[in-house]
């Protein structure tokens, strides 16, 4: 499955953003996510959510971004709210068809990555 984010632009902090994931085939037996690279950074687990619909987040962004898929449109989204300079980064969405919970934080957990879309927070 090919993945194509996008959504990505400059806000101010405190404001929201939403990407998106959109994948050519379908997603329903994948568990998705999305990560970050800020400059300089290695990229990071921001969150993921599973084929039963369960999220999880990295405690950074915990209450303030929500992760959600639709199926039937073969998309995944990530609402970002009350945005921090710290989010700016690169975000890619990934997806697996084996990764389990345990590994669910791991970037080697997924075969299929997105080309990224930039987030800039200014403060």
């Amino acid at each position: 499955v090919q993945l194509q984010a996008s959504g990505g632009g400059l806000v101010q902090a405190a404001e929201s953003l939403a990407l998106s994931c959109a994948a050519s085939g379908r997603i329903s037996r994948y568990v998705m996510a999305w990560f970050r690279q800020a400059p300089g950074k290695e990229r990071e687990f921001v969150g993921a959510i599973s084929r039963s619909f369960s999220t999880y987040y990295t405690n950074s962004v915990k209450g303030r971004f929500t992760i959600s898929r639709d199926n039937a449109k073969n998309t995944v989204s990530l609402q970002m709210n009350r945005l921090k300079p710290e989010d700016t980064a690169v975000y890619y969405c990934a997806g697996s068809q084996r990764a389990i919970l345990s590994a669910y934080g791991s970037r080697s957990a997924y075969e299929y990555w997105g080309q990224g879309t930039e987030v800039t927070v200014s403060s």
